[in-house]
């Protein structure tokens, strides 16, 4: 069983900065990436950043420039820098890891419980 747990979501005003952790634990051969989603109320989950094994990142224009992905060198857990946070920022946002659990198996994605940021005008 693969499990997630993030942390660091908050309050912040606008311009400001947060910074959210997500750590992933259990059986695992391979963690392929692992990256952040969130959802506003009313709105898609939508992807905000990922980052591959082998240290590849992908942003969503809205956040390029703003928001930083990084991984620490045990690559189990994933941060998310985000600075210069605005309103529409506002959201829940879910931790994903795209697991290959042994060495027989398909890669599989897990997620997080998901942890609130609001940004306040």
């Amino acid at each position: 069983q693969v499990q997630l747990v993030e942390s660091g979501g908050g309050l912040v005003q606008a311009g400001g900065s947060l910074r959210l952790s997500c750590a992933a634990s259990g059986s695992m051969f391979a963690i392929n990436a692992m990256g952040w989603y969130r959802q506003a109320p009313g709105k898609q989950r939508e992807l905000v950043a990922r980052i591959t094994s082998g240290s590849n990142t992908n942003y969503a224009d809205s956040v390029k420039g703003r928001f930083t992905i990084s991984r620490d060198n045990a690559k189990t857990t994933v941060y998310l820098q985000m600075n210069s946070l605005k309103p529409e920022d506002t959201a829940v946002y879910y931790c994903v890891a795209t697991v290959v659990v042994s060495i027989t198996s398909h890669e599989y994605d897990y997620w997080g419980q998901g942890t609130q940021v609001t940004v306040s005008s």
